[in-house]
């Protein structure tokens, strides 16, 4: 197949460019740079100018391919809201450029979603439209497309990591540093899903090649790895000192990642294995924490 994929050039796209290769399909980029370009063809990808701000590119790169990999996402947080409203109306238009085929596009979303009322791990089975999260409106627009007869199947993220970056664990070093300890919240026991950007990627390529339209998938590894658990190994990689601290401080040491703080965001992938024959295979949370190079983190 001729792949479109959008964040190409970015954390998990491109590790999923060799993979798509790897298994005899052509690649298609999305990039708004030369140097994105020059990564791309490098990469053995060919290249679609465009970029997130101007939805048209991005229907005219699904136009012309037979798959779609949605993964970009804008992650200025100061704008999260609007972010998931532009990834809201770039599926859209994706969505229209797919209308009448039989041509999958896969979107991304995360494992919060999932989270049943009543509480526990997130399952793939669930989804509550009144969701808090804001990115609830990347799974709406997924929903919507579902409903017209579109081939819709949405990977769910959990934090993503190598030795070089960690998902939401990655800011959360870089205000460790500001507040001059790493910290957790209490007894440190609200845990966070996670998996090697690798088996991430192997995820998409086999939702891909052998999903379900409709279906959601939980590219969650681990199931929960703790709170504190993560900040002692954050704590020995930097040397900053590592704190229990009370509600009252959450603000101080998270910064703007405060409502993170106390979040349980665990997630099963008991499903997604059984039906896609999933098996991460790549290191752990805590192992990438204790190999990650903390002196590029604070230079980057």
């Amino acid at each position: 197949m001729r792949v479109f994929l959008t964040g190409a050039t970015g954390f998990i796209g491109s590790h999923i460019i060799p993979k798509l290769l790897d298994r005899g399909h052509q690649v298609l980029g999305l990039t708004r740079s030369d140097a994105g370009a020059h990564r791309l063809e490098a990469a053995g990808a060919d290249v679609h100018r465009g970029d997130l701000e101007g939805p048209e590119t991005l229907a005219s790169g699904a136009a012309s391919a037979d798959a779609v990999i949605h993964c970009a996402f804008d992650h200025n947080f100061e704008n999260f809201v609007e972010n998931t409203r532009k990834d809201q109306r770039n599926i859209a238009f994706i969505g229209e450029a797919l209308a009448g085929t039989h041509k999958p596009v896969l979107i991304t979303s995360g494992v919060g979603i999932g989270t049943p009322l009543n509480g526990g791990p997130a399952t793939e089975d669930v989804l509550n439209p009144r969701h808090a999260n804001p990115r609830i409106a990347t799974e709406l627009a997924g929903a919507a497309l579902i409903a017209r007869g579109i081939d819709v199947r949405t990977i769910r993220l959990p934090q993503v990591h190598n030795t070089t970056k960690a998902g939401l664990i990655t800011p959360l070093i870089a205000e460790a540093r500001r507040a001059g300890a790493v910290a957790y919240l209490d007894d440190g026991q609200a845990r966070w899903s996670a998996a090697h950007v690798s088996d991430v990627a192997e995820l998409y390529v086999l939702a891909l090649e052998k999903g379900q339209p409709g279906a959601r998938y939980h590219a969650s590894a681990e199931e929960g790895v703790p709170a504190r658990a993560m900040a002692e190994a954050i704590g020995t990689g930097t040397g900053l000192p590592v704190r229990s601290v009370p509600v009252g401080e959450v603000e101080q040491y998270f910064g703007w990642m405060a409502p993170f703080a106390g979040l349980d965001m665990t997630a099963s992938n008991a499903w997604t294995r059984a039906r896609l024959g999933w098996e991460p295979t790549g290191p752990d949370l805590l192992t990438d924490l204790a190999m990650m190079d903390y002196s590029a983190l604070a230079a980057a």
